[in-house]
């Protein structure tokens, strides 16, 4: 499975000539979910989730699908019936050929006074974990974490705690359009010396065979 990191959370997977497409939101290149067969969006925040790039998506492919929780999928169901599909924790399916299964059901905290809203993770061929906005732990090994390593709702000792909870044999950032280049050492320093694990991260448009 091949995997190219877009622009702050969005990911592009690969496999057997299909592409499934994690989370193009308005932090994304604008044509970040063209070519999906495809989409999971994991809430409804607009970094993660950008209406008029699944559209795009989904126009440009009659074929594609997306699978994402309810809020999202009400959006965009009435005008694409068959091909949004409403999933929660604990479900699995096959999305284009890949075997997806669904963490999680909250978002992180950002403060007490902010409802939290849902939010799900997705484990891609029992391998790899996107846990969107959360810091959701799977009750099943993962090779590959999608490391949300800035954000509001977190603090880089939390991200090293996660990062020794699941123990994944690595770790690739996202959540990253916060993080100015000044600061990437400082992160990048600490969670090698105190994750645990091999980590690392993709400039948008770099891939990685997994």
């Amino acid at each position: 499975m091949k995997l190219t990191k877009r622009l702050h959370s969005c990911v592009q997977l690969e496999k057997d000539g299909r592409v499934l497409v994690i989370d193009p939101g308005v932090f994304s290149e604008p044509d970040a979910g063209l070519g999906a067969d495809a989409l999971l969006v994991t809430h409804e925040h607009p970094d993660h989730f950008d209406e008029g790039r699944l559209r795009a998506a989904l126009d440009a492919n009659p074929a594609a699908a997306l699978w994402t929780l309810r809020s999202v999928a009400e959006r965009l169901a009435p005008a694409y019936p068959g091909r949004v599909h409403t999933v929660g924790h604990g479900d699995a399916f096959s999305a284009a050929g890949f075997e997806v299964q669904v963490h999680g059901e909250l978002h992180a905290v950002i403060h007490p006074d902010i409802p939290r809203v849902t939010n799900v993770g997705y484990l891609v061929e029992g391998s790899l974990f996107h846990p969107g906005d959360a810091l959701t732990v799977p009750e099943v090994p993962v090779d590959t974490l999608m490391l949300p390593v800035h954000a509001p709702w977190n603090k880089v000792a939390e991200v090293i705690d996660y990062l020794r909870e699941v123990k994944p044999r690595r770790a690739i950032d996202i959540h990253d359009a916060y993080l100015s280049d000044i600061a990437r050492p400082i992160y990048d320093g600490a969670l090698a010396a105190l994750g645990g694990t091999d980590h690392g991260r993709l400039a948008a448009g770099e891939a990685a065979q997994l």
